[in-house]
């Protein structure tokens, strides 16, 4: 089994935020405690206002949000979420009520990367936290990549406007030339 999900993780690695939002408190710090051994930074939130505001003051790796919370709903939490620019790409892992079908099939149609029961066994909620953050990174490395390739592109594109301007002024001294021999003869 990898260990990565049993609780064995190079602390080395720079430490990665979650905001876990709940209506349950207990629930909530025996979380954050499980994450903290995995490495993980857990903020806590009570309810779907309060995690907004964390993660509009922060930016935060990914959200493990559950579906009952009181206040905004959990789907108007994700909306809003995938509405902004800035948190469009978050990782959002919904929990829902075991066997909820409907409830995660709405998940995912809200944006939820993941959707997963209640009562979760720990381990595999660590894996997918794990899979949700990786991909997150690989999404972040492609948009880095991309606004390389965009700046290229930008510079190249400069480039050649500069070239086009000195072969039109290269061209017409060689029209000008050309008339001046003819004049001459």
């Amino acid at each position: 089994m990898d260990d990565r999900y049993n609780g064995d993780t190079d602390r080395r690695r720079t430490a990665r935020t979650i905001v876990a939002v709940d209506r349950n408190r207990a629930s909530l710090h025996a979380l954050a405690h499980r994450l903290g051994q995995r490495g993980h930074l857990t903020v806590l939130a009570d309810h779907g206002a309060e995690a907004l505001g964390l993660i509009a003051g922060r930016g935060f790796d990914l959200l493990l949000l559950d579906m009952a919370i009181p206040g905004l709903s959990a789907f108007h939490v994700l909306r809003s979420l995938r509405a902004a620019y800035d948190t469009v790409d978050l990782p959002v892992i919904l929990t829902s009520v075991p066997d909820d079908r409907d409830a995660a099939l709405a998940a995912f149609a809200a944006g939820a990367d993941d959707c997963i029961a209640s009562g979760h066994d720990p381990v595999v909620l660590a894996a997918r936290i794990e899979r949700a953050l990786e991909r997150a990174a690989r999404v972040a490395e492609l948009k880095r990549r991309n606004l390389a390739l965009d700046a290229r592109v930008a510079a190249r594109a400069i480039e050649l406007g500069e070239a086009r301007t000195e072969l039109a002024a290269a061209r017409d001294d060689r029209l000008r030339l050309q008339r001046a021999l003819r004049s001459r003869v």
